[in-house]
């Protein structure tokens, strides 16, 4: 277990916890590998029925630690925790909830449509810059979220990068409620409960049902992940990396 990530089972609910407050939640390779060691676990674990995940201190996740993630990720893409993670959400049978205490960045969103149910702090926010990183949408985000939110809003996340409040995004469709931020991981937990109690055969049967659709996820996955590779292969998420680093806007201009 990687220790940024933390773990409690309560009640037949795991808990998994983003806890790198001093790096705004960023997540490595390392973290990634974590978070689906206890997807993986606790789906063969009959006393876990629930997962809930959130962040530390007030932040959901500021989405890849972009020096871990550049260091780290190879060519091929598929065989990085991070390009895994999309298929270990979607692939595990038992519900996840996301309980999103604060803002949510990139990796931190996408993450979300691939959740059973999702409920935010009043204080949190969302936004996916990849393209300002010169990157593309990754995992299943640009089937997912044009099918849950429509096209229209959809491409004001992906395309433009715009950062929607908690209000917005629950008018959107992307989150089941909003709750303050004082009573949010206590709300959770308490429908996360309420559901651990129930019939484990059913809720595992519904959410496969509701999940139909998950082999189209899983093509759609490899080749977002494919696409993503040529991204970070390329000289503009060079210059986009290169920028982000040293605090300067990045500048597109000599690129066709």
């Amino acid at each position: 277990m990687n220790e940024h990530i933390l773990t409690t089972d309560e009640a037949g609910v795991r808990v998994i916890e983003i806890a790198r407050p001093q790096k705004k939640n960023a997540l490595t390779q390392a973290m990634y590998a974590a978070i689906i060691a206890a997807l993986e676990a606790g789906d063969a674990d009959p006393q876990v029925r629930v997962f809930v995940l959130t962040g530390q201190g007030g932040m959901f996740t500021s989405g890849n630690d972009l020096a871990d993630f550049t260091a780290n990720t190879r060519a091929d893409g598929a065989s990085s925790p991070a390009e895994r993670f999309p298929y270990a959400l979607t692939q595990t049978r038992k519900p996840v909830i996301a309980a999103v205490n604060g803002p949510a960045i990139g990796v931190g969103v996408t993450l979300l449509l691939q959740c059973d149910l999702v409920y935010a702090a009043d204080s949190a926010t969302f936004r996916t810059p990849f393209v300002d990183l010169a990157l593309s949408p990754e995992g299943a985000s640009s089937l997912l979220m044009p099918a849950a939110l429509g096209r229209a809003r959809a491409n004001a996340l992906l395309l433009l990068g715009d950062t929607w409040t908690a209000e917005e995004a629950l008018a959107a469709g992307l989150l089941s409620g909003v709750v303050p931020a004082k009573d949010l991981l206590t709300s959770v937990m308490a429908r996360a409960r309420a559901l651990a109690a129930k019939a484990p055969g059913a809720v595992r049967a519904s959410k496969a049902l509701i999940d139909a659709d998950a082999p189209a996820v899983l093509d759609h996955i490899r080749l977002a992940s494919k696409v993503f590779a040529e991204r970070v292969g390329s000289l503009e998420f060079a210059e986009a990396a290169s920028a982000f680093m040293t605090r300067r806007p990045a500048d597109f201009s000599k690129f066709s």
